[in-house]
């Protein structure tokens, strides 16, 4: 793999350093240009920084041209012809979904050769049950996500910094490499505006080569991954390009709302043809299902279910869908000031996510907490809004918090700049800081 200039994605990398020379397979998974391929690169510098030699490192980009014809069996060989004897071998394919029959390949590496494998794969089918029938227990899958908020101001060469207030407290601004002050709410701004994709860094934040990249990025998405692979698979389900675009535009201007697989094909009924051969009233939910379920394969949407604080158990009732990248969600339905509410609820979404918490919809009688956030020996439960100066919002927001009688943590998110307080064991947080300083 190409050695170019490398940021550093330090979350990820200690997850994969922790793993190193252990036995499970490390599986980085992700959407499309989320820096996978770089997370490869930077744990292969740091074998080398370790005092590995450079031959006993082999990286394959299964997306070279190079490769595109490889077969398991050839690729099977090819790793043989170059595995040095009697020496411990670090593996790296990136983007091994394109190659039929991978696992096969694999799991005789574990067999017949001394190495420490690392794999990346855009799709979730790459971990399907076909998968872990020949590997299962035997992988580690580190989740990848287009860059957070922090990561963000690093990639544009922005830091944070503090200095004292009038009023005695700290508050807090962002200095660029010409030392440039900014307003941290500036900053989180173009977050929200043009998202975390990795790209967007080597483009600049400028609407038009954003939105070139973001283009690029979809099409790759869309096209590549879930319509050609279908085709390979042998599939039939998901032909339609116009559908499939439909599909995701709603599902886009629909994160954080209640949605139904039924009410999908009712809506884009109603909006008029489809563009499907032969096709009359709403598609078939069968359809629509696939179509979906296309969408969260190649991590372009996630899926959040609603779990009863009460009664203990996840309902089968209406879900919600987030956008993995919220500067995609403006490519796709413009750049413009909508719903930002719900805009909010994807950053705090994904940040819990990055942060290893198992993320879920709360209900509590019929009340709605817009996120429980559970580790194995932790769980938060939070509410996301822009601003809590509006009574009747302050009150909409805490009332389902105060319902719950656990000890755990009850926090509310807002943009208001001097957020930061208690109410009734409650905590009010600026979203900003939260983002800047998780922990």
């Amino acid at each position: 793999m190409e050695r170019r200039y490398l940021r550093p994605r330090d979350n990820y990398l200690r997850k994969l350093i922790a793993f190193q020379d252990k036995e499970p397979i490390k599986v980085v998974t992700g959407m499309r240009r989320c820096g996978k391929s770089s997370l490869l690169r930077l744990m292969a510098r740091h074998l080398e920084e370790s005092g590995i030699p450079k031959n006993q490192i082999l990286e394959m980009d299964f997306e070279s041209h190079d490769l595109r014809d490889m077969t398991s069996e050839s690729f099977y060989t090819y790793v043989k012809e170059h595995a040095i004897e009697n020496k411990r071998m670090y593996l790296f394919f990136d983007e091994l979904q394109r190659i039929d029959r991978w696992e096969d390949a694999v799991n005789a590496f574990r067999v017949d050769l001394d190495c420490d494998i690392y794999i990346t794969g855009s799709n979730a089918y790459l971990l399907s049950s076909e998968y872990s029938t020949y590997l299962s227990g035997r992988c580690v899958e580190i989740k990848m996500f287009p860059l957070s908020f922090n990561e963000f101001l690093s990639f544009h060469d922005l830091e944070i910094k503090e200095t004292q207030s009038a009023l005695g407290g700290k508050k807090s601004y962002i200095v660029d490499r010409d030392k440039n002050k900014y307003e941290v709410r500036d900053a989180f701004n173009s977050y929200l505006r043009f998202g975390g994709m990795p790209g967007i860094a080597d483009v600049g934040l400028e609407q038009e080569k954003a939105l070139i990249l973001l283009d690029g990025i979809y099409s790759t998405v869309v096209v590549r991954d879930i319509l050609e692979r279908e085709k390979r698979r042998g599939q039939s389900q998901i032909s339609d390009p116009i559908l499939l675009r439909k599909i995701v535009l709603f599902l886009a201007d629909n994160i954080g709302s209640n949605v139904s697989i039924l009410s999908i094909g009712n809506t884009l009924a109603a909006e008029g043809p489809l563009g499907r051969k032969g096709s009359k009233g709403a598609p078939s939910a069968h359809t629509v299902q696939s179509y979906v379920n296309a969408l969260l394969e190649s991590y372009f949407f996630y899926e959040i279910k609603r779990f009863d604080i009460k009664g203990k158990e996840y309902l089968r009732t209406l879900g919600k869908y987030y956008i993995v990248d919220i500067g995609l969600r403006n490519y796709l339905l413009g750049f413009r000031d909508r719903d930002r509410g719900h805009a909010l609820e994807n950053i705090v979404y994904f940040e819990l996510l990055r942060q290893g918490y198992d993320v879920s919809i709360g209900k509590i009688e019929n009340s709605e907490i817009d996120f429980i956030a559970t580790k194995v020996d932790d769980r938060k439960y939070i509410q996301v809004t822009e601003s809590m100066s509006n009574e009747a919002v302050r009150q909409r927001e805490l009332a389902p918090l105060l319902k719950i009688r656990d000890n755990f943590d009850k926090i509310i998110l807002s943009l208001d700049a001097t957020q930061d307080g208690s109410y009734d064991g409650i905590k009010l947080k600026n979203l900003i800081m939260w983002l800047i300083y998780p922990k």
